[in-house]
C-alpha cells in the first residue's frame, strides 16, 4: 500500500486518520496541505473519486470568507482549491487511484 494523508495541522479528524493508520501499522505518506499543498493531478485523482461537492469544507471558516461559496463553474471551483487548499476537506487520504475524504475508517479497511 501506497497511503498519503493530506492534512491540516490542527485537524481532528486527521489526527485520528493517522492514529488509525499508526495503530495498524500501516505506513503513511503526511503532506501538510499549508505548506506543500496538492498537485493537480492529486486534486483530479481525488475528486474523480470523491466529486467536488463533497471535497470542499463548507463548514470551515475559510469557505464562508471566501469567493468559493459563490462559484458554480467546475473550472473555476478545482482553480480555487488549487490557489487555496485550505479549502479542501480532510483529512484526503489516498492510497494509489483510490481516494477519501475525511473520517472513513471503513473504507480504508477494506483497501488492506
Amino acid at each position: 500500500m501506497n497511503i498519503q494523508i493530506f492534512m491540516g495541522k490542527k485537524n481532528f479528524d486527521c489526527q485520528k486518520a493517522e492514529r488509525w493508520f499508526k495503530e495498524r501499522g500501516i505506513r503513511y505518506q503526511a503532506v501538510d496541505l499549508a505548506k506543500k499543498g496538492i498537485s493537480p493531478r492529486e486534486l483530479d485523482s481525488v475528486l474523480d473519486q470523491v466529486g467536488l461537492a463533497a471535497a470542499i469544507d463548507t463548514q470551515s471558516k475559510k469557505y464562508a470568507e471566501s469567493a468559493l461559496r459563490f462559484m458554480s463553474d467546475p473550472k473555476m471551483i478545482r482553480a480555487q482549491l488549487l490557489e487555496h487548499p485550505e479549502l479542501l476537506r480532510t483529512p484526503i487520504v489516498r492510497n494509489g487511484r483510490k481516494a477519501t475524504v475525511g473520517y472513513c475508517p471503513e473504507t480504508w479497511a477494506e483497501w488492506e
